[in-house]
């Protein structure tokens, strides 16, 4: 594989990280060093989950080591698009300084609600698809964020290492979430050249993921994206899995926690870090979301289990054991 084993530095950064350190838009907190920075921010979570739930925590983290106080109203949506909305409704005649919302179907909904305060995203794939900003560069409004958009190329290269003969993959995902169907797409271009053929099936509630594996039939391995549904049961695609000894590839490293084989992943508690900051700048010093470029993730680390591996009927490769973070 024509990619360093100890950690991808991809160039997908759209903007540097800025020090934050004693820097403030002006007022009476400059003469107090910033002693006498709080803020109010409302956080809108799709759904609780390993990944989602350390972006949270990540961006919750930047607030602490930056030595501001913030009073966060965290809730969550538990899967339900119709919370969400509710959620973020609510928010909007909140007295907030800023509001996050983790994951696309969470940003959707606050988007639509909330227009007079800073509003960050984490965890979106594609926010552009998603009609969340305008651009990439130019988000356009008071929405600004980090996308997680994963290395789909590499993970599929790293499927081929694991399970050398494979040749169909599965993807089950969840219908309503367009960064899953950016994934799937992504995921087809991709196949192409690895001599792969990717199968699909879709599902609208956790409940019919373990029917959804049953139906890819007779596939090599399967791989899931980075859907907030199908990773929130991901217990229940793993079960089927082992039971037919079909090895399973992540699109992020909660999901090798949970039962998958391996990933090239995203650390979700830094994206949710490098969020956070991008809030500091927004609040201590007066930047604007509409200008303020989407950024992405920066590192990505193999994570493997080799329990997971065992149960499932395959071998991970030295090379990559060498390098990998273990779960």
């Amino acid at each position: 594989m024509a990619f360093s084993r100890a950690k991808l530095i991809t160039g997908l950064v759209a903007t540097s990280v800025l020090v934050l350190a004693g820097c403030s838009s002006g007022g009476e907190d400059d003469a107090a060093g910033g002693g006498g920075e709080s803020y109010r921010i409302g956080i809108n979570q799709l759904v609780q989950h390993p990944a989602l739930d350390s972006a949270t925590a990540g961006f919750k983290e930047a607030f602490s080591e930056a030595g501001v106080e913030v009073e966060f109203d965290e809730q969550n949506a538990n899967g339900e698009q119709g919370t969400a909305l509710t959620i973020a409704q609510q928010f909007a005649s909140d007295d907030l300084d800023l509001a996050l919302a983790v994951a696309t179907p969470a940003a959707q909904a606050m988007a639509q609600n909330i227009t007079d305060v800073p509003l960050l995203f984490t965890a979106v794939t594609d926010p552009v698809s998603a009609e969340l900003v305008d651009s990439m560069e130019e988000p356009g409004a008071n929405v600004t964020g980090t996308s997680d958009a994963a290395p789909i190329e590499k993970q599929l290269e790293l499927l081929k290492e694991i399970v050398p003969d494979a040749e169909r993959i599965g993807i089950v995902y969840a219908s309503g979430e367009v960064n899953s169907q950016v994934q799937v797409d992504q995921a087809r271009e991709a196949a192409g050249p690895l001599g792969l053929e990717i199968e699909t099936q879709t599902v609208t509630t956790v409940n019919e993921i373990q029917q959804a594996v049953e139906a890819l039939g007779d596939v090599d391995a399967i791989y899931v994206p980075t859907d907030n549904m199908v990773v929130s049961g991901i217990a229940s695609l793993v079960q089927v899995a082992e039971g037919k000894q079909i090895p399973v590839i992540a699109a992020e490293s909660g999901t090798v926690e949970g039962g998958a084989v391996a990933t090239l992943g995203i650390d979700y508690t830094e994206l949710g870090r490098q969020t956070g900051e991008m809030a500091l700048r927004i609040l201590r010093d007066g930047e604007d979301p509409a200008t303020m470029p989407v950024e992405t993730a920066t590192e990505f680390t193999y994570v493997v289990n080799e329990d997971a591996a065992e149960r499932q009927g395959v071998t991970i490769p030295e090379d990559i054991l060498a390098e990998a973070e273990k779960k």
